[in-house]
């Protein structure tokens, strides 16, 4: 006979099995060797149409779960739940002499050995197909002893199902926010404390594949520029300091080799996709990659306004953000360098800033990264 475990070990495995599920299976045997029943289970049922599913169970024969789920649900006596928390066997809802001639008992309890059935209620909240703790005594009837045993538990099994909702919802988000991240045009990379690569989704990989503005040195995130290399280092050392950078809107502008220009927005990570995720868990914040380029439509057209910049100011700073310096930019717009320094110093004192890295990072702000 199994030793009969300690109610102080079960509601410590009970709570185990809140914060992960698959260990539900091994805590039902404990629940029965505790109960001292013959079989045992956590089932969800509809009172409505008397369906139910068993999701745990021990003590029963696979075929008659089966045929309970396919034909004898509907003739259970117990179908009729009672109120959270209250321990019900057979007896105590229905005549047992008229219960003892139904199919239910003659088909499907009886052949098993069995006489009696205990439910007890698991969810406070109004659902529509409620988790119950089942439990089939053997040849005897629940007595006072199993039915105490049972109350017992309720308590403590309600709130670990209760986090292993909570857990399941958690992990969903995190799921969809992921998926949603990993379909965006710009580049998202997750960083740990020593900048390490956590994650990066599709547009960061080929932006790493690249090897230019960014790398992954043996799993590493190293920047072209040492200056960036430097910021990365500091800002990403701890998440305050990330929640901090993200907080001041602080950007990294990022050269490549061409000369054209890309921005990485410093983000404090949300805690869906910090701790959504196990292979996330060690991540401090993210980086929001994205060329520095105005969209048309939009960037351009507010900056004009918001600036009063002149046709041929704008172009000329469309020319810097997209192609590079004066030179570039004279041989670009097919214009005397003269003229483009001319232009970029009405420019610098209409925006407020002084070098062409602080333009392009305005610049950046005024365009969508989620556009492509």
């Amino acid at each position: 006979m199994p030793r009969r475990p300690k109610h102080s070990e079960l509601i410590e495995s009970i709570y185990d099995a809140g914060l992960h599920p698959e260990l539900w299976s091994d805590v039902i045997v404990m629940v029965n060797d505790f109960i001292g029943s013959r079989a045992c289970g956590l089932i969800s049922k509809d009172p409505v149409s008397k369906s139910g599913a068993t999701h745990f169970y021990c003590g029963v024969d696979p075929h008659y779960i089966q045929l309970y789920a396919e034909t004898y649900a509907q003739y259970d006596p117990l179908a009729r739940l009672p109120r959270y928390g209250e321990v019900r066997n057979i007896p105590d809802l229905v005549d047992f002499e008229e219960y003892r001639r139904g199919r239910f008992y003659q088909e499907w309890l009886r052949p098993q050995g069995c006489a009696d059935v205990a439910n007890v209620v698991l969810e406070q909240s109004a659902s529509a197909c409620p988790m119950l703790l089942t439990v089939i005594p053997g040849r005897d009837m629940l007595d006072a002893e199993k039915r105490a045993r049972m109350h017992s538990l309720v308590a403590h099994t309600s709130r670990a199902l209760l986090i292993n909702k909570a857990i399941e919802r958690k992990q969903q988000r995190a799921i969809a926010l992921a998926d949603v991240v990993d379909r965006l045009a710009a580049g998202v990379i997750l960083l740990d404390a020593a900048c390490n690569i956590v994650h990066s989704n599709p547009a960061a990989e080929a932006l790493l594949t690249e090897a230019d503005v960014l790398q992954s040195v043996s799993g590493r995130l190293v920047a072209r520029s040492s200056e960036a290399n430097r910021d990365l280092r500091d800002i990403f050392r701890d998440a305050g300091q990330v929640a901090l950078a993200a907080a001041a809107g602080r950007k990294i502008p990022l050269m490549s080799r061409s000369g054209s220009y890309h921005v990485a927005n410093v983000i404090a990570l949300p805690s869906l996709l910090r701790e959504g995720a196990a292979d996330r868990s060690s991540a401090v914040g993210a980086l929001f990659v994205w060329r520095a380029e105005l969209d048309g439509r939009s960037g351009a057209g507010l900056i004009d306004r918001t600036f009063d910049l002149t046709p041929a100011e704008l172009r000329v700073l469309q020319s810097i953000v997209e192609v590079g310096g004066v030179p570039e930019t004279a041989i670009a717009l097919g214009i005397a360098e003269t003229t483009v320094k001319t232009h970029l110093h009405r420019v610098f004192a209409k925006t407020g800033v002084s070098r062409q890295a602080d333009l392009v990072k305005l610049a950046a702000g005024f365009s969508n990264p989620l556009v492509h």
